[in-house]
């Protein structure tokens, strides 16, 4: 097989795994091998590939680097189950409860030591699987 064909099956290689992590670091590594295999396909020694995608790669994953850094993370989104409204079963004497939510048991606390107890609770936050109670939807 010739050598651009290897460099353009790794490239679409790359690329498709980008698809799972969403990173883009290897669109721009597959983007790099590409060019390495447009290089092969004009007549490019080996080291001269690997020299164009090498640095290509690094100039790529930097440049996806530096974008990521500048845009920032995307907000993250409150978790579904904020705001919803559960029955309380039991209050433990430890202080937590047990509360019915999305047809089965789930283990709660309160907010706040001065939080109310009722039998219809809202939750504010989750800790782990354990819902974190107030007396008002947040």
């Amino acid at each position: 097989m010739a050598d651009h064909w290897t460099w353009w099956i790794l490239a679409v290689a790359l690329i498709g795994a980008e698809l799972m992590t969403g990173t883009f670091y290897l669109v721009a590594v597959g983007i790099a091998f590409a060019i390495g295999g447009v290089a092969a396909w004009m007549g490019a020694s080996t080291p001269v590939q690997l020299l164009v995608a090498g640095v290509l790669a690094v100039a790529g994953a930097s440049l996806a680097h530096w974008w990521r850094r500048r845009h920032g993370e995307p907000p993250r989104q409150p978790g579904l189950d904020i705001g919803q409204a559960v029955r309380v079963q039991s209050w433990r004497a430890d202080g937590t409860a047990r509360v019915d939510y999305r047809g089965t048991q789930w283990d709660g606390v309160p907010e706040s030591a001065q939080t109310p107890r009722q039998d219809t609770m809202y939750i504010v936050a989750t800790r782990g699987s354990i819902l974190v109670l107030g007396a008002s939807p947040p």
